[in-house]
């Protein structure tokens, strides 16, 4: 019997270097992409999928990660006192459930394989899923929504997916594939960041995964891979035989928010997605394109 998926961690302890000087004293995850900032709308995702509770995996100075969560008390009563109606229920986003989010440490940075270890105990012997807020999915059912509902059809390992450049698959986990249904794709086998004539596929797995918590004893034996560290993808292929493992072709459009080009990107992509924004935003944009 397959267990509900209720979990998901969010590794967050990188130290946002390619935004300096606006991450000097600001986790990168706080910065907003029109109104909200990016863990927000990682954790936004994660409960449209069922999931209630969270772990983030910080480093230090990532305290406000976790004071964006918080109750504002003094914030709530003056926009009260004010009758601010609209401005309170924008707040709604932003707070949890009193104990659904727990925060672990990753004191030394060994790769994303050693942050999702950290998590372990919050992990247990329950699926989980990972949700990197660097990624950023415009689509109209949330990209983890649809993980999880791949989870439930093939009770095993989901990993979202999407194409890219053969030129460029030295930047990411690339996947061997096997049966191929247009939708869901069979994994034979990962690899990290192969270089172009040695990658198996061009289809790379984006930050949005559904796991197993068998993952944890392969990550456990802190064996380095890639780049000397820790890697997500090396515990999830001895996964590969035991366990169902298939590729979700996601549908939507996925920015990339650790980069200044997709950041900029995902700021107009959202933006114009909105109502209340959308004409102003292709106004000001003829007179630069």
């Amino acid at each position: 019997m397959k267990k509900p998926l209720r979990k998901a961690v969010l590794p967050v302890a990188g130290l946002g270097t390619r935004f300096l000087p606006a991450t000097k004293a600001m986790a990168k995850e706080m910065l907003p992409v029109v109104d909200k900032p990016l863990i927000q709308y990682a954790i936004e995702e994660a409960r449209a999928a069922g999931i209630d509770q969270f772990c983030m995996v910080t480093g230090r100075g990532k305290t406000a990660l976790v004071e964006h969560f918080d109750v504002a008390f003094e914030l709530e009563a003056t926009l009260r006192q004010r009758n601010r109606v609209e401005a309170l229920e924008q707040l709604k986003g932003s707070q949890v459930e009193p104990g659904s989010m727990v925060t672990v440490r990753q004191q030394v940075p060994l790769g994303l394989g050693h942050a999702i270890w950290c998590a372990r105990a919050f992990i247990g012997d329950d699926p989980f899923a990972i949700l990197l807020p660097d990624d950023l999915v415009l689509s109209e059912t949330p990209c983890l929504k649809q993980l999880a509902d791949a989870y439930r059809e093939t009770g095993g390992n989901v990993v979202a997916v999407v194409e890219v450049p053969r030129e460029h698959t030295n930047r990411y986990g690339i996947l061997k594939t096997g049966h191929d249904d247009g939708r869901l794709v069979e994994v034979q086998g990962l690899v990290e960041k192969p270089a172009p004539a040695d990658a198996p596929s061009n289809l790379s797995i984006i930050g949005r995964y559904v796991l197993m918590p068998e993952v944890i004893g392969h990550l456990a034996k802190m064996e380095r891979g890639a780049g000397n560290e820790v890697q997500l993808t090396d515990g999830m292929a001895r996964l590969i035989g035991h366990q169902p493992f298939h590729g979700l072709r996601y549908k939507g459009t996925r920015f990339d928010c650790g980069d200044k080009a997709g950041f900029l990107e995902a700021q107009i992509a959202f933006a114009l997605a909105r109502p209340d924004l959308a004409d102003a935003v292709r106004g000001f944009l003829h007179k630069y394109v």
